[in-house]
Order: structure tokens, then C-alpha cells, then sequence
């Protein structure tokens, strides 16, 4: 590559900078790899806004695509890869030997958790070395221990840039919610996660499945997009009651699994009366605040099923690019606007309604 290698910083709250950094050293164990496109995750907008403060200055992204410029060789043969690969990567970067690395389970591994000074992809601070932590660039460091997936041939990298929030809702839905054939399934939200679960229903063998949404121009597009990938029914909250519309459609049986995505008070508790004795619930949407009025008897009294989830496995992620690779689902419709990694803020503003029309997933690349 080229002496310098420009990247989108995030220097305060709202803010990007283009500034050019020296490649890695040669010496440093790891390696560097060529950015194709990097995903924009709904999760990028909170660290946008608050990273810099508390943090210092960062290059987020870590839904990376790229292609190994160059490693040394030992890095290489413990990898598996040769230069010039195409891969996509983990945001995680684990210590490889505690108990949660030993048993698959590396996204638990502490040495993973930025929040307590660990490592990982778009959300290591600027400060420390060799800096190029964030896929928002034209190449990104990469540490020893990264975790890589090899795109399937043919897999263009503007769709493999979606293997990462897909994995979340194969994780969530089939390897961890258990929808299976016959079953009916109701996901709260219509965003990225909201989706990919529809998706991984259907992937499942689920025989019904309900997404809901807000009566708003975002929600309601992304509500005709959650038909497209197998929604056999939609439901606009605020214009139908949710309840009575969910016991009309399963002839008063309610559903086996509830997904909330949406991450807020009201669809947390609609989770509880949704779902049917015996039922399942799938916590993914983070809570701003603690829930005052909820009354846990309600678990025990329907027999629930009750799961916070985080994130997604290795496995998750093979099974999405297979998914991608085959184009089952209608899956790349998912991806809707690239841009050059100028307009990083705008394909960042894209993820609150700000950016262009019509945005669901986003890709930045340096090579447009």
C-alpha cells in the first residue's frame, strides 16, 4: 500500500476528520489488511456520539471487508490465509486460551470487553498502538488474534459486509431462540437486527412470522422490505392493536417466539403477553432505563422461556455468508447505499433518519 493510509476519524462527538497514518511496521506481529467496505451498525451512532468524550478520538466500524495486503508468516499459517485473501472479520479480538475461547464462546472472553480496556475492532481508541483499529479506512490493522471468515467465491463485498448483523439474527433466532418448522415467530422492530431475524425464520422453517413497526415513512418501508426477505404479516403499531391483531392471526394461540429488537419499554412488556405458554422470548434491543412496572410473576405463570442476547457466534457468521453467497431470502436487497469514506458522516446519519432516503444497511469505501 501507499505510505499513508487516510482514514474517517471521529475526533469530537458528531464529528469525522480525514487524517493519513503511517502503516504498521513490518516488524509488528499481526498484519494489514486492504478495506474493501466496512458496514455501518446501529451500534456505530452511539459510539459516534459519545466515544471521543469518553474515550478519546477513534476510527470506528467493524463490520469489515477486505483483503490481506500483507502478515508475516507466522500470523499467516496460524490463520490459514495467504496474502490476498478476501475476508470478512469479527469485531471481536480474544485472548485465544481463557475458558470462554476454549469452548467457542471467544465473544465472552474479557479480553474482548472495550469497556474495560480490551481490544476490539471500532472501538479501540486512537491512542493506542498501532492505532488503525476501525474499519472506516483504507486498511486496518490486524492483530494476531483476529477472528476471519473467508468470503465465498463469488461473493461480491458489498453483500459480505452484511454477514455480521445477518449472523445476529441467525444467532438470536435459530441458535438461540430454537425457531423451528410450523413455528410462528413475532419480531419487534423493522431495523437491521429486525430484519435478519425474518430472514433467519424463515431460514428456520418457521410457518409464520409478524414484524412490527412504527406508522412512520422509515418504519413502514422497512416494514415492505421485511415481506420481501418472507414477513407473511406486517403489523403498524398505533394504527392496529397489537395484541388483539397477534391473537387474530394465530386463532387466539399467540406466538412461540418472541424477538424484540426494538429495545424499548413498550415492546419489552408486549413481549410477556404475546407469547404463548411454554413460550419463547429473545431480549435484543438494549433498555435506556429500568423497567419500573414489570411484574416477573408473569414468567412463571406462562411457563417463558426468557434470553438476553449479544452479538453472535463463529457459526452464526459461516451460516450468514452461506446465506449471502446463495442470495436465499432476498438478503442483499439489505444493502442499500455505499459511499466514499468522505461521506462517513452521512452514511453514519443514515442509521437515525438524517442520511439519504431509503437507507437500511450503509457500506463506506475507500475505494469509491
Amino acid at each position: 500500500m501507499s505510505a499513508g493510509i487516510l482514514a474517517a476519524v471521529t475526533s469530537a462527538p458528531g464529528t469525522i476528520e480525514l487524517r493519513e497514518f503511517a502503516p504498521p511496521p513490518e516488524t509488528l506481529d499481526g498484519g494489514l489488511l486492504k478495506v474493501a467496505l466496512t458496514g455501518v451498525c446501529g451500534s456505530d451512532w452511539e459510539f459516534y456520539q459519545t466515544f471521543p468524550k469518553q474515550r478519546g478520538p477513534v476510527i470506528l466500524g467493524h463490520e469489515t471487508v477486505g483483503w490481506i495486503d500483507r502478515a508475516n508468516r507466522s500470523s499467516l499459517e496460524r490463520w490459514g490465509l495467504v496474502e490476498g485473501d478476501l475476508v470478512a472479520l469479527e469485531e471481536y479480538i480474544p485472548c485465544t486460551h481463557c475458558a470462554a475461547c476454549r469452548s467457542g464462546e471467544f465473544r465472552s472472553c474479557k479480553a474482548t470487553e472495550w469497556r474495560s480496556g480490551g481490544l476490539r475492532y471500532g472501538a479501540t481508541e486512537l491512542a493506542r498502538e498501532p492505532r488503525l483499529w476501525g474499519g472506516y479506512a483504507q486498511a486496518q490493522y490486524l492483530h494476531p488474534n483476529t477472528v476471519f471468515h473467508r468470503v465465498p467465491d463469488g461473493l461480491d463485498p458489498k453483500y459480505a459486509a452484511l454477514a455480521l448483523p445477518i449472523a445476529n439474527g441467525i444467532e438470536w433466532t435459530y441458535l438461540q431462540g430454537k425457531a423451528g418448522p410450523g413455528e410462528t415467530v413475532l419480531i419487534q422492530g423493522p431495523g437491521q437486527q429486525g430484519l435478519a431475524c425474518v430472514a433467519a425464520a424463515k431460514e428456520a422453517g418457521a410457518a409464520k412470522v409478524i414484524v412490527t413497526g412504527l406508522s412512520t415513512p422509515n418504519d413502514r418501508a422497512r416494514l415492505e422490505m421485511a415481506k420481501l426477505l418472507g414477513a407473511d404479516h406486517t403489523i403498524e403499531l398505533g394504527d392496529e392493536d397489537l395484541l388483539e391483531t397477534v391473537a387474530e392471526l394465530t386463532g387466539g394461540q399467540m406466538v412461540d417466539l418472541v424477538l424484540d429488537c426494538a429495545g424499548v419499554e413498550a415492546s419489552f412488556l408486549a413481549s410477556f403477553h404475546l407469547t404463548r405458554r411454554h413460550g419463547r422470548i429473545i431480549l435484543g434491543g438494549h433498555l435506556k432505563n429500568p423497567v419500573s412496572n414489570f411484574n416477573a410473576n408473569r414468567i412463571v405463570a406462562q411457563y417463558l422461556n426468557v434470553r438476553g442476547v449479544r452479538g453472535h457466534s463463529y457459526q452464526a457468521v459461516e451460516h450468514a455468508l452461506a446465506m449471502l453467497a446463495a442470495d436465499r431470502h432476498n438478503l442483499r436487497r439489505l444493502s442499500t447505499h455505499t459511499f466514499p469514506l468522505a461521506e462517513t458522516d452521512t452514511a453514519l446519519r443514515c442509521l437515525i433518519g438524517e442520511g439519504l432516503p431509503g437507507a437500511i444497511h450503509c457500506t463506506v469505501s475507500p475505494l469509491q
